[in-house]
């Protein structure tokens, strides 16, 4: 009967233990986060054929219009030709062509981007062979000798490694018109890493959570003045937190104590020294955490400002502090400058 299906026996998710030698990858837990691809390819043409296509003269056709068609439906139907690709709801695809007479050769790119959990580098590369293959087909009649070359990832944004340039690198022209983006960067900025943990305070365990921190901001220019193990609790925090404050520092981000026992009390040491809260960061934390697991609506993450510096409690699992620091990161550089009174870009 249509609708009913009865299961006898419990579905494997674990690709060790499946029976199935392929699988697609598992990306439940993972963000969706803004992707964006662009690859390049080029079609040899030859002298003869380089000037029908530039002039429109080929007996099939314009292969430049019927490039741009292809490589959309190229880019679209991804998954359909690579078995374990990921379907994806596309909300860019564009294609574009340079005559490059030097070597008699039409270069197309083919730009793709969307929301989702996974890239869209396939798709990317989908779209600009077919639309490589379009030109060869409409091409061929008059010149059989052609050749596909160069055919590449140009370059990938999004998800949680940000931006990656194909080693060859870009020239100034693919530059300027695509405009990858780059991490956010906190160049210079006074920072501060303070853990919350009376377990570590004491020695018994090994704090993982802030060397994770101090990593991030170092790798993103910040100038770290402070690294604090403090136990938990609203004092010595609170006191701490005034001083660095003080001293000029601008960004602090605290692990731990932020959850429901009794001695996570981060939180109320925040706002006992607050001149004011920032609830949009600390909602947008929980929000998107809330895509990795449910578990996020627990924490009690808190953002504040104290005086001109930015303090962020996130909770004191590494894995939770890794997925804040993506989430947050990208807008902290802004959102100090807001609190500077500079325009808005």
């Amino acid at each position: 009967m249509r609708g009913v299906c009865c299961q006898t026996e419990p579905i494997v998710n674990d690709p060790q233990t499946a029976q199935s030698r392929y699988f697609m990858a598992d990306i439940r837990s993972k963000r969706p986060t803004r992707r964006r691809a662009v690859a390049v390819g080029e079609l040899w043409v030859g002298a003869t054929a380089f000037e029908l296509i530039a002039n429109k003269g080929l007996p099939k056709g314009d292969p430049l219009s019927m490039a741009e068609i292809a490589g959309l439906q190229g880019a679209k139907h991804a998954s359909a030709l690579m078995p374990l690709c990921h379907p994806l709801l596309l909300e860019l695809v564009r294609v574009r062509h340079q005559l490059i007479a030097e070597r008699h050769a039409v270069r197309l790119y083919c730009e793709v981007a969307t929301e989702a959990r996974t890239g869209v580098e396939m798709e990317a590369l989908a779209g600009v062979n077919a639309a490589l293959l379009t030109v060869y087909d409409l091409t061929k009649p008059v010149e059989p000798s052609l050749s596909i070359q160069g055919v590449r990832l140009l370059f990938k944004e999004g998800g949680k490694k940000g931006l990656w340039v194909h080693p060859d690198g870009m020239s100034a022209e693919e530059m300027q018109h695509y405009q990858p983006r780059p991490a956010a960067r906190l160049e210079g900025v006074s920072s501060a890493v303070v853990t919350l943990s009376d377990r570590s305070h004491r020695g018994e365990t090994v704090d993982e959570s802030g060397p994770l921190i101090v990593e991030r901001l170092t790798a993103l220019g910040a100038t770290l003045t402070a690294i604090d193990l403090l136990p938990d609790g609203i004092e010595p925090l609170a006191s701490r937190l005034k001083q660095l404050s003080g001293e000029g520092v601008r960004l602090c981000l605290c692990t731990g104590g932020t959850g429901l026992s009794p001695r996570d009390l981060t939180p109320e040491a925040l706002l006992a020294v607050a001149d004011r809260r920032l609830e949009p960061l600390a909602d947008l934390f929980r929000v998107e955490s809330a895509k990795h697991t449910p578990l996020a609506w627990l924490s009690r993450a808190e953002v504040v400002q104290v005086g001109a510096m930015l303090v962020i409690a996130l909770p004191g699992s590494p894995k939770a502090v890794k997925q804040g620091l993506d989430i947050l990161m990208p807008i902290l550089p802004h959102a100090l400058a807001m609190m500077d009174g500079k325009a808005h870009p």
